[in-house]
């Protein structure tokens, strides 16, 4: 049961619609029909051109992952497994939100909020990926998706640094790997969309 209470925990709180009821209380906005129709910061901020609104929804978002692992940790304080599982489950159901029709952001804020208690180097790794690429392309979403691809790749080769600085200390590097793996995919699935997009855009360039 414990299992299931951590998944339900992280469950509710990542369905939040943090960027769909932000825009609708504000600017009176279906943010699902608008812009990228993206439920997440950076489509809040290109949709209301509002600085403030793309940072309060990031907040907003990152600290649905970050509560849900701080309860689960409350909960369970030297089980890996809990608040890891809470923190999968509350990206899960922040990207594939049930009310709003499986639609929703794409998981980075959610997934940063959480590994900054869980795991630090992940969320680490991947600024500093998402820096170097962003610096030489320019391209936000480019940056987005390399990190997530190249955090994953990381992930597997300094699996031993990750387990040293994880909190609480995983049962083993295969279920630390599970969880980063599993939380980069859906995140990564969340980027197709752009991702084709981008090929698309450089072809025509090519041409």
């Amino acid at each position: 049961m414990s299992y299931l209470y951590c998944s339900l925990i992280g469950y509710l709180l990542g369905s939040i619609p943090t960027a769909y009821i932000v825009l609708k209380r504000t600017q009176n906005v279906d943010i699902t029909e608008t812009g990228s129709g993206n439920v997440g910061a950076m489509n809040s901020f290109e949709v209301s051109n509002s600085k403030i609104i793309g940072i309060l929804v990031f907040i907003i978002d990152a600290l649905k992952g970050l509560l849900s692992v701080y309860l689960c940790l409350l909960l369970f304080p030297l089980n890996f497994i809990y608040p890891a599982l809470a923190l999968f489950f509350a990206v899960f159901s922040h990207c594939f939100n049930p009310w709003i029709k499986f639609k929703g952001g794409r998981g980075l804020a959610t997934a940063v909020g959480g590994s900054v208690i869980l795991s630090p180097f992940i969320p680490a790794a991947w600024c500093v990926l998402w820096a170097i690429v962003y610096l030489f392309k320019k391209d936000i979403l480019l940056a987005n998706i390399s990190a997530v691809i190249l955090t994953l790749l990381v992930s597997i080769s300094t699996t031993e640094i990750i387990y040293k600085y994880s909190y609480p200390t995983p049962d083993s590097y295969g279920t630390l790997v599970m969880f980063v793996a599993s939380m980069l995919i859906v995140i990564f699935i969340k980027h197709i969309d752009p991702l084709k997009e981008i090929i698309d855009k450089y072809s025509m360039k090519r041409k």
